[in-house]
């Protein structure tokens, strides 16, 4: 007779979704790397780089690394520091999809696990392909996970391979936060300092995003209302902004979306 421990975990493996089948990492423009697998994203369609306003010095510079890594050239990672909802996130997209627009042979991997960075890397290293590895948001209250990562970055025994680079978005400018209490007890407190900072050190390339003033505001409400062919009341805009609090490019949009659904429109 069949043991029921073993009819048990039969009948759950029947029950069980089958894996998902991993993407070809050629073949799409944008990856999601979850639970160990890559997948394509179901939808890619940033915005287009015009959009995005008041970050010409921003855009030029992650394009320009960007078109090297494409390129299969020396490039750099990048950390995009800054105040929330001014671009961090769009741009890296948005870049991307200009490269390939280009013909340039990149693709975009979103990663919400960094765990699971070296058996990414494995994935992609031997693919003839460039890869930006898009990690939105990042920040760091342990400070065992930044040395983690900075293994990863450079320093390792295995660092990540040639054909990829990493676009890291945070609020932060030195990722981990710096603990006055912490410094007072170390021995050394430029030590606990250093620490901190080397996390930082490690990106290439380092794009701070700043608030938005008013005019800046008010121009980036403008252009998304005239790619949508809308009317909006200068007033009322700042308005939306005062309510929320903040004026960024995030907030903008939010007020693109409510004029649109106003109009009875569809985005």
């Amino acid at each position: 007779m069949t043991d029921p421990l073993d009819r048990i975990a039969a009948a759950l493996e029947r029950l069980a979704p089958p894996p998902p089948a991993v993407a070809d990492p050629r073949a799409h423009p944008a990856y999601v790397w979850r639970c160990g697998t890559l997948s394509p994203a179901r939808s890619f369609a940033p915005l287009p780089l015009a959009m995005l306003i008041g970050l010409d010095r921003q855009k030029a510079a992650l394009r320009a690394n960007l078109d090297r890594l494409a390129r299969r050239h020396a490039a750099q990672d990048v950390l995009l520091w800054g105040a929330r909802g001014t671009g961090k996130s769009a741009l890296v997209k948005s870049a991307v999809a200009a490269i390939q627009a280009e013909g340039g042979d990149l693709a975009l991997v979103e990663v919400s696990d960094l765990n699971g960075l070296p058996d990414l890397f494995a994935v992609l290293a031997p693919v003839d392909r460039a890869f930006a590895l898009f990690v939105d948001d990042l920040g760091f209250e342990v400070p065992a996970e930044a040395r983690r990562l900075r293994s990863m970055l450079e320093g390792g025994a295995e660092p990540r391979p040639a054909n990829v680079r990493l676009m890291v978005t945070a609020n932060r400018r030195h990722l981990a936060p710096r603990d006055i209490a912490e410094q007072e007890s170390a021995i050394n407190p430029r030590d606990s300092v250093d620490d901190h900072l080397a996390l930082a050190d490690r990106f290439g390339l380092s794009l701070g995003f700043h608030a938005l003033d008013q005019e800046a505001y008010l121009a980036i409400v403008a252009a998304y209302a005239a790619s949508y062919d809308l009317t909006f009341e200068p007033g009322e805009a700042i308005g939306w902004a005062t309510r929320r609090g903040s004026r960024s490019g995030r907030v903008a949009w939010q007020y693109i979306v409510d004029l649109v659904g106003r109009a009875g429109q569809s985005l």
